[in-house]
């Protein structure tokens, strides 16, 4: 299939469009570059062995790999995408992405990621292209009542940029019922971290990072102090938040069975699955994991709790199994080892 990957460039995007390459998929990525660049998507190109054509003017239909400088608030734009390529079915990624930044910048959120996801869902239906995957969120679940975290959940948001990916959510959902043609994925990830085993590409934000992985990686390479540790005091086996960490390689493999799945379908549907791994780490055991992955150690304070954070938050990953036939290969080990390798390389 043709596939278009908005916010390819980003941190779960490149890692998409690698699995998406290797599987023999063709992949037209849009993205405006705010918080990412085309050198990552030439270390896609790297990686995969399969050229990148950046389309600055005019355009190559017969190009596997195609980049364009696009926001999905463009609607004219995003026209242009649907009518020159032939796509099949679209990935989407593009949004923003921090949750404490959407409690102090909600209007950002609700604009990008509200507004613009309706655009390009507009797009998508006068261009007749009725299948998606889109790139959902935990933290649809709000504070959940207990855990693990099943799909049939009651949803709920602590913070705008949850509240986003439950709009969008809900919008999939009404445009399927009125257009059974629509066929949908939602995916609900949790805690993205690791990096490509050849340490190409890895999660580079911009600034002080607002994950874990990457301010505990900063902090190893010597570019942060400590790392801040927000809240010690949760009801949880050592005070600190505990997520289900998933490694990146394996929630792009997850988009890949998505779209199997998605192709399986004689009808329209909306599909509703968790991706991660059932397991529960706290913030001070992916530090312990990653000192000894790295050798270095990680000096960190705990500081105050963060707005919209939760005590604890982690999958039950069976329906993936069930429905998609994938579940996570990589452990919390393995994540650590590729996080490390990928930011040696950057530092280097």
């Amino acid at each position: 299939m043709k596939i278009l990957v908005t916010g390819g460039s980003g941190y779960i995007g490149l890692h998409t469009c690698v699995e998406l390459l290797l599987t023999g998929h063709d992949v037209v990525v849009i993205d405006n570059l705010s918080n990412s660049s085309v050198t990552s998507l030439e270390r896609v190109s790297e990686i995969v062995k399969t050229k990148l054509f950046v389309a600055n003017s005019g355009t190559n239909n017969h190009a596997s790999f195609i980049f364009e400088k696009v926001d999905i608030r463009d609607r004219v734009e995003l026209d242009r995408i649907f009518s020159t390529y032939n796509i099949d079915c679209v990935i989407h990624f593009a949004g923003l992405k921090a949750v404490g930044e959407s409690v102090e910048k909600p209007l950002n959120y609700y604009d990008n990621n509200v507004a613009g996801s309706l655009i390009l869902y507009e797009a998508m239906q006068a261009s007749n292209v009725k299948q998606i995957v889109f790139s959902s969120s935990a933290t649809v679940y709000g504070d959940p009542h207990m855990v693990p975290i099943k799909e049939s959940f009651p949803l709920s948001a602590t913070n705008p940029y949850g509240q986003s990916k439950i709009i969008n959510e809900n919008v999939l959902r009404d445009l399927y019922i009125s257009d059974p043609d629509w066929n949908v994925v939602l995916l609900r990830y949790f805690n993205p971290v690791g990096a490509h085993k050849s340490g190409l590409i890895g999660e580079n934000p911009h600034g002080i990072p607002n994950n874990l992985m990457p301010y505990i990686s900063q902090v190893a390479v010597g570019e942060l102090d400590r790392l801040s540790i927000f809240g010690g005091d949760y009801p949880t086996k050592d005070g600190t938040g505990v997520r289900d960490y998933i490694h990146v390689v394996d929630l792009a493999k997850g988009h890949v069975a998505a779209l199997n799945h998605l192709s399986k379908q004689n009808s329209g549907s909306v599909s509703i699955v968790n991706l991660g791994t059932g397991i529960g780490y706290s913030v001070l055991e992916v530090v312990k994991a990653f000192e000894q992955a790295s050798g270095v150690k990680v000096p960190y304070s705990i500081v105050e709790r963060r707005s919209g954070d939760i005590a604890e938050c982690y999958a039950d990953p069976s329906y993936a199994k069930q429905i998609f036939d994938w579940e996570a290969k990589l452990d919390l080990e393995q994540m650590c080892k590729d996080t490390w390798r990928s930011i040696r390389k950057k530092s280097r």
